[in-house]
């Protein structure tokens, strides 16, 4: 059987997994990422696969990175929560381990393990992944293969303008879906109606001892499971610009199917029932013709190791 390491780096930490050729993860291993360390950061990367690889020999490595990877798959020219700067991370891990290494975008790598063995693992040509979290990261697959572009930065739906001159977005322009569909968004949507209108947010307020800038998003998903009219209306929010992207997305690139992933859906159909219906509301004037359905991702956490691991045996 054919096994590979599938490594997953976050701002938080790097997750690493051995991986068969089904998907399975047959071991697993940990460490905290000193983010605004680069050098300790591939000290972390490489003891996760060195502890590894005492436990299964391997084919190839897979790295996914919340950044923006080259073209040729091996450099991480940016990333926002690490310190990495035109890090040539596949040649460092190559020449560590002497095996064949391949490093990914995270979203990338999410959209992949979906599409292999999730939630899209039905789909045989093509499918779009939103992971909504802090941020909004994408990653699309067509004709069987993920759509990188000539510069290996292709497939960023959080970054593309829906208001014009909009808030202030991380990545330096105004009005990206980021600021209005994200985790972030759904919190500052709760907070401003918490402070405004405190009458309808008594179970979020009763969460956050009565400060609305102490909410925070799990609290925003509790309350709003509990029925909080203002945390249900901050959901009603983001799947209202969430679904009108995906409405965009499949004028587009017409997919088999749109998967939501990323923390926020853990909320469920708090967020998933208002996407879904402003999807469809923005689609209804193409009548009959057939549209992709909408579905929660399946991998959880692990997606980006699974993901990472797959690309690699490729």
């Amino acid at each position: 059987m054919s096994l590979t390491i599938g490594v997953d780096i976050g701002g938080t930490k790097v997750l690493g997994g051995i991986v068969g050729p089904d998907g399975m993860v047959l071991a697993q291993a940990r460490r905290p990422t000193p983010a605004h360390d680069p050098a300790g950061t591939l000290v972390m990367i490489c003891d996760v696969i060195s502890e590894l690889l005492a436990i299964h020999t391997v084919d190839a490595i897979g790295i996914g990175a919340a950044g923006w990877i080259d073209a040729a798959r091996s450099k991480i020219m940016f990333a926002p929560n690490l310190a990495w700067r035109d890090e040539p991370l596949r040649d460092h891990i190559a020449g560590r381990f002497n095996l064949p290494v391949v490093v990914e975008n995270d979203a990338n790598v999410a959209a992949w393990a979906e599409f292999r063995f999730g939630a899209a693992r039905e789909a045989s040509d093509s499918m779009v992944l939103y992971t909504v979290g802090t941020g909004i990261g994408s990653g699309i697959v067509l004709g069987g293969e993920l759509v990188r572009g000539a510069f290996g930065v292709a497939a960023e739906l959080g970054h593309v303008r829906v208001v014009p001159d909009g808030q202030l977005c991380g990545c330096g322009r105004r009005g990206c879906l980021e600021q209005y569909a994200s985790g972030s968004a759904l919190v500052r949507y709760a907070r401003a109606t918490a402070k405004e209108a405190p009458d309808k947010a008594e179970r979020l307020l009763a969460l956050a001892k009565g400060l609305p800038q102490a909410i925070t998003g799990p609290m925003v998903t509790a309350a709003g499971k509990q029925g909080d009219p203002a945390a249900i209306a901050a959901f009603e929010q983001i799947g209202y610009w969430l679904g009108n992207s995906m409405a965009d997305v499949v004028q587009v690139l017409d997919p088999q199917l749109i998967v939501i992933g990323g923390g926020v859906i853990e909320a469920g159909d708090l967020l998933l029932a208002p996407a879904e219906a402003s999807y469809r509301d923005a689609l209804e004037v193409r009548g009959r013709l057939p549209v992709a359905d909408v579905r929660a991702a399946q991998m959880g956490n692990l997606a980006g190791v699974v993901g990472a691991a797959d690309l690699a045996r490729r």
